[in-house]
């Protein structure tokens, strides 16, 4: 096999490593000849270094079933992994010599303290992996998901593999009469579906989010019952910037999410007004560079682990997992922020996940290629989404409840969006109904003009709601308080309760005389993000308030004399 000569190179044009950061590279590992054929790593292993490539060629392999696909080549200069390397992932690929040569190996326990040392390196290397990332994701290259488009259970672990940004190609067993009867003939009954295939050869029937997970290579939840001075709950920009602070402030802080890193920020398709970022970040990318921030300063993750309950125990408060585990902190910080409100109409329970999207990810946005779509909503994330899939679709039709496109978006997405010749605004506009042709699949949208009663059908095989939200705080009912709304009251908000209701049970913030700004009706448990009342919904805002309530925390343990563990 030449795989030099059998693929063009998908990594070619992407960050490299210079001579100068090679040879400073080199004071940390050793040189490791290599032969035709030899491999660096296999499927489902973990790096054991980090290599660089200097000289001959290594082959990058994606095998599935009986065949083998190079997606791509690296020579002199270029360095092997990806994103996994960093977070402890098992590897989707396959990195083989294709000829003698020489490569660097730098033990990964030892490449934090490299980048900690030339931060130039680091960011070569970041910028590198979050691309090869999207690039796999574009060729649809990692997990098979087996599934209909129709069944929750295949909605659910699609929703789940995007938003862990795990590489992944989808087969709708309602379009492929061949896979569904390949199924068939082995045996699968419908309770087996959704079928996950890994590195071609390992089977899954129905798994659970966790099952994927680990198959998928994202490092196991830790086993143990957490014990520390900080539990966060959500792993949106809040969570993230807190555990990032609290981490680097010595707190030892545990992160709990139900489904991913980056929550409802990583759906957004790319954000243009962030501190920093003048070309504009998508949420994924910034969600992955935070969560690796936060695992370098010392943060420990457990993805996914739905919280279902806060209690206290003794001195610490005990916040209860789904799976029957428990994370114990002196502290918690609340940033499970919040959800899109789902679409109420005709038609809308049929076309749930099969037309109907609450996200508008590269996942979706496959799914609607050169087709017309709509869009619901009136605020930034709408906006962006739109934007977004105008570059895919064939044309999007922004569908705005109010009259003013400015009222709850930002002034220089709306003018972006104004000048998009792919994108119409219409104003005024809600959804009555969704509309699906002979063969079940979603054909058009039933809008209506609110001012004059008008109704029209616009043509659409995708619908994209992003509309409102609703505070994810179910888990907390009965022991903090709650705006009419379902958000979490803190500080001053909190003062003006009656020290008899502030909680149902626990300890009440009044024994020590007042609330700090961001701590809830309970002392010790803060909120932070959209899931607090009264909080601006912007990305830059959540991660301010994380940063505040490490700071809020420090006073706290000061104050309770609970010194840090």
């Amino acid at each position: 096999m030449s795989p030099a000569h059998e693929t063009p190179d998908l990594y070619g044009a992407f960050p490299r490593l210079g001579p100068e950061e090679t040879a400073l590279l080199a004071a940390y590992g050793t040189r490791h000849p290599t032969l035709p054929g030899e491999v660096l790593i296999r499927e489902g292993e973990r790096w054991p270094a980090f290599y660089v490539v200097l000289d001959g060629t290594v082959a990058v392999i994606e095998a599935s079933g009986h065949e083998e696909r190079v997606r791509a080549v690296h020579g002199p200069g270029r360095f092997l992994g990806g994103l996994g390397l960093l977070t402890g992932q098992a590897e989707d690929l396959r990195a083989v010599a294709c000829d003698p040569g020489v490569v660097l190996s730098v033990p990964v326990a030892d490449l934090r303290g490299v980048v900690d040392e030339h931060p130039g390196i680091g960011d070569v290397i970041l910028r590198a992996y979050l691309i090869r990332r999207g690039v796999l994701a574009e060729l649809e290259s990692g997990l098979r998901i087996l599934g209909s488009r129709h069944a929750p259970g295949s909605r659910r672990l699609r929703e789940f593999a995007a938003r862990n940004r795990l590489p992944h190609k989808w087969i709708d067993l309602e379009d492929d009469k061949e896979a569904r009867q390949l199924l068939d003939h082995l045996g699968f009954t419908p309770a087996d579906v959704p079928v996950v295939i890994l590195h071609g050869e390992k089977v899954l029937r129905a798994p659970g989010d966790a099952e994927v997970a680990r198959a998928g290579g994202i490092p196991a939840p830790l086993a143990r019952e957490m014990v520390g001075d900080l539990v966060v709950v959500g792993a949106g920009p809040a969570g993230l910037a807190t555990a990032l602070y609290a981490a680097s402030e010595g707190l030892s802080t545990v992160v709990v999410d139900a489904v991913a890193t980056g929550g409802q920020a990583a759906a957004c398709a790319r954000t243009k007004n962030h501190l920093g970022f003048p070309a504009g970040i998508s949420g994924g990318e910034l969600a992955e560079r935070a969560a690796d921030q936060a695992r370098e300063a010392g943060a420990e993750f457990t993805v996914p682990a739905r919280a279902v309950s806060l209690n206290r125990r003794e001195r610490y408060y005990v916040v209860g997992l789904e799976d029957g585990r428990s994370v114990n902190a002196h502290t918690v910080v609340v940033a499970t922020g919040v959800r899109y409100r789902t679409l109420e109409v005709p038609g809308a329970a049929e076309f749930q996940g099969a037309g109907l999207h609450y996200a508008a990810t590269l996942t979706e946005a496959k799914l609607c290629l050169r087709a017309p779509v709509v869009v619901v909503g009136g605020g930034n994330d709408a906006g962006q989404a739109a934007i977004y899939l105008a570059r895919r679709a064939a044309r999007v039709r922004l569908l705005v409840p109010s009259a003013d496109l400015g009222r709850s978006m930002s002034r220089y997405l709306a003018d972006e969006l104004r000048r998009d010749p792919g994108v119409r605004i219409l104003l005024n506009t809600e959804v009555r109904e969704l509309v699906g042709d002979a063969g079940g699949e979603l054909r058009a949208v039933v809008a209506q003009d609110t001012r004059t009663g008008e109704r029209r059908e616009i043509e659409a095989v995708a619908v994209f709601v992003l509309i409102g939200a609703e505070p994810q705080t179910r888990w907390l009912s009965g022991e903090v308080a709650l705006d009419e709304q379902g958000f979490v009251l803190t500080g001053p908000d909190v003062a003006r309760l009656p020290a008899s209701g502030t909680a149902a049970r626990g300890e009440p913030w009044h024994e020590r005389g007042r609330p700090f700004l961001l701590e809830t009706s309970l002392m010790g448990v803060f909120a932070a993000g959209d899931v607090r009342a009264g909080s601006v919904k912007r990305i830059s805002s959540a991660a301010g308030e994380g940063c505040v309530a490490v700071h809020l925390i420090d006073e706290h343990l000061k104050t309770t004399g609970h010194p840090p563990a």
